[in-house]
């Protein structure tokens, strides 16, 4: 027995819940780290590198999901580990305002914990949907849960920002741990009683498969290799201003905390639109390529960070937000494009390892959104230092992003098969 839509719609309501607690760190924390305490921008660079970094474990999480006969226990339980990362991270910010050793102690461990329980959590919930999922419906119900996922993002991050200011260490727990205890409950709520009602029991391999000879076999096909340098580019563009864009909303703008949260909100409705603007083009209209949606995704994007960049210098605020709301449509349309190009090059090459290619993408994903987070972090604070403002500063580290871009469009234009993707649909119907 398959999945049914509704139940599919119940495993994208985990992905909404994943969001919605990781959002908090990459954004709300992130800027009280950098403008209410003053500290420098690679700590908190630093720290989501450190969760990012965590996930390369990905695929022993998937292991362990396959071998123990019981997925939603992982899904569950990842959910509870992360949600619990996610608060003694909020906690870990208050304690650094007194004690800045104890509270920074407390910060690595809390996204230790935020890695393992996304690993745990997602890569289970993604095995069962790829195993009870019908063929058909596989590819729709990735960007149903991946929409999903999005919007628990901008939907936290729009609420939490109106519910802090104003600001206070004992509303941001009481906020944090309201949005991790309810992630949990409602992901044990969504996932009950699916796996077991679908019969999607995890198959058991006769000899556990050998990981890294998989990977240097993919490695070696000339187009898998290409395309792996590809995600790894436009991915760390695409995560560059994750960790900056929100201090420098506080810094250059003067948004308050509450405020830099809501733009958070309004970047990643932006996505959401960008996501579904494609889908229904790329499906319902059958207009364009997936090249062509992940090159005008890129060259889009380029063009809104040097429009950032530029507005900063010139202090006109009243455009910032919906310039940011472009920047986000940009890149959900360069996301929901990538993901296709993945789809449709997975099952190329020898013995169509699809589950092999998708995990080494995964991985360059990984990487490429540690360390283009901590790039650009690490690039504002060297900035600052040599800047007059911090205008000046950001601007910098926005028109560089703006350059990786236009590389990825270009190498897109070489890696991606405009013929072959043509006739690609990126959410086939039934």
């Amino acid at each position: 027995m398959m999945l049914s839509w509704l139940q599919i719609f119940r495993m994208g309501l985990v992905q909404m819940c994943l969001g919605a607690v990781v959002v908090l760190t990459t954004s709300t924390l992130n800027r009280l780290m950098v403008v209410e305490l003053a500290l420098p921008a690679v700590l908190p660079g630093l720290l989501v590198a450190l969760h990012y970094g965590i996930q390369i474990t990905r695929p022993n999480w998937g292991y362990l999901s396959d071998t123990s006969g019981h997925r939603t226990r992982w899904i569950i339980g990842g959910m509870a580990v992360l949600a619990s990362g996610g608060y003694l991270a909020a906690l870990a910010v208050v304690i650094m305002e007194s004690q800045f050793g104890l509270g920074l102690g407390l910060s690595i461990l809390a996204y230790a914990l935020i890695g393992l329980g996304v690993g745990a959590s997602g890569t289970s919930l993604l095995a069962l949907l790829a195993t009870a999922t019908a063929p058909r419906r596989r590819a729709a119900a990735a960007t149903i849960t991946w929409l999903m996922m999005i919007g628990g993002i901008a939907v936290t991050a729009t609420t939490v920002g109106a519910f802090l200011d104003p600001y206070t260490p004992a509303l941001l727990l009481e906020i944090v741990g309201v949005v991790a205890l309810g992630a949990v409950v409602l992901t044990a709520l969504a996932i009950h009683g699916i796996e077991a009602r679908v019969g999607a029991q995890p198959a058991r391999a006769d000899a556990p498969l050998r990981f890294r000879e998989g990977l240097a076999e993919i490695w070696a096909e000339r187009e898998a290799r290409l395309f792996t340098i590809f995600v790894f580019l436009s991915m760390t563009a695409y995560f560059m201003q994750e960790l900056i864009l929100e201090p420098y909303a506080g810094l250059v703008f003067h948004f308050t905390p509450g405020q830099s949260t809501q733009l958070s909100g309004a970047q990643n409705g932006g996505v959401f639109l960008g996501m579904l603007t494609v889908g229904v083009a790329a499906t319902g209209l059958r207009l364009g390529s997936i090249r062509h949606w992940v090159v005008g995704g890129c060259l889009g994007s380029a063009s809104a960070l040097a429009a950032i960049a530029l507005l900063g210098a010139s202090g006109a605020a009243a455009a910032f937000v919906p310039i940011v709301v472009v920047l986000g449509f940009f890149n959900g349309m360069f996301a929901v494009g990538a993901i296709g190009a993945m789809m449709a090059l997975a099952g190329q090459g020898r013995e169509a390892r699809e589950g092999t290619r998708m995990g080494l993408w995964g991985a360059a994903q990984a990487m490429a959104a540690g360390f283009g987070g901590l790039m650009g972090a690490a690039s504002v604070d060297v900035m600052r230092l040599l800047s007059d403002t911090d205008a000046t500063a950001f601007g910098t580290v926005f028109f560089f992003e703006a350059g990786l871009f236009v590389l990825s469009a270009l190498m897109a234009l070489r890696v991606i098969d405009h013929g072959r993707d043509r006739g690609a649909t990126l959410v086939p119907g039934e």
